[in-house]
C-alpha cells in the first residue's frame, strides 16, 4: 500500500511523535521508538474520533490520523489482493513464462491465458540473473498499453532489483511499480514508454 504521515502515537502510557507507515502486511511507526505490528497479529481494528486503534499481544496502541484514521482501518481490515495489485482482471489476455505456483494458477481463472499473439499481461518467472535474458523475447508479446511482470526471489545474490531494472531498461522498457508477490518473491512491472506505443 505505501502509504505514510506524520502522526502521534499512544503507545504504554506515552504519546510519541513521528511518521506512521501503512504497508502491505503491517504498519509501523518510526519516531522517538520504533513499534511494527504485522496485521496478522491484530486482534482488533477501529478508528473513532481521528485514532486508529489497535489491539495486538503487544499492545494496544492508538494512532492520531485525524480524518485518514478510518481509511486506514479499512485499508488493514481489507488488504488488496495480490490479483488486484497486479492488474489481474477478467476478460485480460495474461502470458506466463517460467514456473508459478498453483495458488498464482488459480488467480488466473477470471483471465484468458494465451499461448501465442499478443496480451495485455506477461508475466515472467526470473530465479536467476541469467534468466533475465528472456526479457527482450517476452516484451514482444506485449500489447502497446499492456504491462510486463518480472517475478523474482527477495533478498538472494543470485539476481537483484537492480539487475532487474537493468534488463528492462535495457530492453527499452520503463519500470513503473513494485509489489510483493508471495512471502519469497517480489513482481516489478515494466511498460512500453508511451512514445514507443
Amino acid at each position: 500500500m505505501g502509504q505514510e504521515l506524520e502522526c502521534r502515537l499512544q503507545y504504554r502510557k506515552r504519546t510519541l511523535a513521528g511518521k506512521a507507515y501503512l504497508e502491505t502486511d503491517f504498519l509501523l511507526f518510526r519516531g522517538e521508538e520504533r513499534l511494527k505490528v504485522a496485521f496478522r497479529e491484530l486482534q482488533a481494528v477501529r478508528a473513532e474520533g481521528g485514532l486508529l486503534h489497535l489491539e495486538f499481544p503487544g499492545g494496544p496502541a492508538a494512532l492520531e490520523l485525524g480524518k485518514a484514521a478510518e481509511k486506514w482501518a479499512d485499508k488493514i481490515r481489507n488488504p488488496p489482493t495480490r490479483a488486484s495489485k497486479l492488474g489481474l482482471k477478467p476478460g485480460l489476455a495474461v502470458r506466463l513464462e517460467g514456473a508459478f505456483e498453483a495458488d498464482f494458477l488459480d488467480e488466473l481463472k477470471s483471465v484468458r491465458l494465451e499461448s501465442k499473439g499478443k496480451a495485455d499481461l506477461v508475466f515472467l518467472r526470473a530465479e536467476g540473473a541469467g534468466d533475465l535474458a528472456r526479457l527482450t523475447k517476452v516484451k514482444a508479446w506485449l500489447r502497446p498499453a499492456g504491462a510486463l511482470w518480472v517475478v523474482y526471489p527477495k533478498g538472494i545474490a543470485a539476481i537483484r532489483e537492480i539487475e532487474v531494472l537493468e534488463a528492462g531498461r535495457a530492453a527499452g522498457l520503463t519500470d513503473t511499480k513494485v509489489a510483493r508477490f508471495s512471502e519469497t518473491h517480489t513482481a516489478l512491472r515494466f511498460a512500453i514508454p508511451a512514445a514507443d506505443r
